[in-house]
C-alpha cells in the first residue's frame, strides 16, 4: 500500500497540514518541524505527486529569471552568475526551479504576459536592464509576482532590492583614510553609468568630510574597459603633484590602471596604493594582488530567492530596498602610508 500524507503525518506527530506546508516551503514553520517532517519522509520513502499538487495549486513551482544575455556576458559581467547560483540554491531548498530566459527591454512584457497566462511560471526576478514602462504597468495592474533585481531607472511602482554603491564607495574611502593616504584619485566609467557614479559619490562624501585632497585632475571618466583605465591613469599622472592611491570603479578599470602604472615604473603600493570594487575577475591574478570593497552578490542572489518566494505567497507584499553590505578584502596593493 502507497504511503500518503497521513501516514507522515502520524510517524511526525504533526498534522497533514503541517506537511503539506513543509512540502510548500512555507516560512511560518520552525526548523525543527521541518526536519523532522522531511526525516520522516525519507524514511518512509514518502514522494508526493508533483503534477498533480502543482495542477491542484496552480502552481509549477518554477520561478522565472528575465535577463538580457549575449556572446561574452559571462565574462563581462561574472557577478549575476554568480547571483544566479545564490538564487537556484535558495529555490531549491524550497522545492523551485530556476528557469533564466533571455530577453530585451522590448520583449519582456510579451514574455511575462505569456508565461502568466500559461501558468509557466509562479514569479519573476527581472534584471533591471530590462525594466520598462510598459512592463512595470502590466505587473502593477496584474499583481504579478516578482522582484528586480537592481533599482529601476525611473520612479515606479515596482518590488526591488539593490546594492548601496553609494555605501561602498563610502567604505573604500574611509579603508584608505585609515591607512594614511590623503591624495586619492578616482578613476571610472562615464557618468551614464549608474554604478560608477554612486561610488564615486560614496567616495566623495567622506573625503569631504575629512577635508582630504582630491583636486579635479585626480577624477577621471571614461569607458570601463582596460585600455580607457590605462588612459585615464596616464592622465592622472600627469597631474602637478601625484596623488597616493588611485580608485579604480571596477576591474576592468584597474587593469588597465595597474598596467599604466608598471610602465611608468611606479611601484604598488610602495608608491602609490590601488583599490577597486569586486573581487572578480582580475583582483586577484593581478602582481600585486588588489585590495577590493566586495559584495558578496551569492548572498544577494540567496536573498532575492527568499523575497521572490514571499512574494509568490504574498503578492501584495512591497519591497523596495538596498541590502547586502560591502567589506574590505585587503591584499598587496595597499599599505599603511605614512
Amino acid at each position: 500500500m502507497a504511503v500518503t500524507i497521513k501516514d507522515v503525518a502520524k510517524k511526525a506527530g504533526t498534522s497533514t497540514a503541517t506537511v503539506s506546508k513543509v512540502m510548500n516551503g512555507s516560512y511560518s514553520i520552525s526548523s525543527e518541524t521541518v526536519e523532522r517532517v522531511e526525516q520522516v519522509m525519507r524514511e518512509l520513502n514518502y514522494h508526493p505527486n508533483q503534477r498533480a499538487r502543482n495542477f491542484a495549486r496552480q502552481s509549477n513551482k518554477t520561478i522565472a529569471f528575465l535577463t538580457a544575455l549575449g556572446r561574452n556576458t559571462g565574462f563581462q559581467n561574472p557577478h549575476m552568475f554568480e547571483m544566479m547560483c545564490g538564487i537556484e540554491a535558495t529555490l531549491t531548498r524550497k522545492g523551485y526551479s530556476l528557469i533564466v530566459k533571455s530577453v530585451e527591454e522590448s520583449e519582456a512584457p510579451e514574455y511575462v504576459r505569456a508565461a502568466i497566462e500559461q501558468k509557466e511560471v509562479d514569479g519573476f526576478l527581472i534584471h533591471a536592464s530590462v525594466i520598462s514602462h510598459e512592463l512595470d504597468a502590466m505587473i502593477t495592474e496584474h499583481q504579478i509576482p516578482h522582484l528586480v533585481i537592481g533599482n529601476p531607472s525611473f520612479e515606479s511602482n515596482l518590488c526591488w532590492i539593490d546594492v548601496d554603491n553609494k555605501h561602498a564607495g563610502q567604505v573604500a574611502a574611509k579603508y584608505l583614510l585609515t591607512m594614511g593616504y590623503q591624495a586619492v584619485a578616482y578613476i571610472g566609467g562615464k557618468e551614464e553609468d549608474k554604478i560608477s557614479m554612486h561610488r564615486l559619490d560614496g567616495v566623495l562624501s567622506i573625503l569631504k568630510a575629512h577635508d582630504a585632497y582630491l583636486p579635479m585632475s585626480y577624477l577621471q571618466y571614461g569607458d570601463s574597459d582596460c585600455d580607457t583605465g590605462y588612459a585615464m591613469t596616464e592622465q592622472i599622472l600627469k597631474s602637478k603633484t601625484r596623488p597616493e592611491a588611485i580608485i579604480c570603479a571596477n576591474n576592468y578599470l584597474a587593469f588597465g590602471c595597474m598596467r599604466a602604472l608598471q610602465a611608468q615604473g611606479i611601484k604598488v603600493p610602495e608608491d602609490m596604493g590601488v583599490l577597486t570594487f569586486d573581487d572578480y575577475p582580475f583582483s586577484q591574478i593581478l602582481s600585486p594582488q588588489l585590495t577590493v570593497v566586495n559584495i558578496d552578490v551569492y548572498e544577494m542572489g540567496e536573498e532575492a530567492g527568499k523575497l521572490i518566494l514571499q512574494k509568490v505567497k504574498k503578492p501584495n507584499m512591497h519591497m523596495q530596498s538596498y541590502i547586502t553590505y560591502p567589506a574590505v578584502i585587503e591584499r598587496a596593493s595597499t599599505k599603511k602610508h605614512i
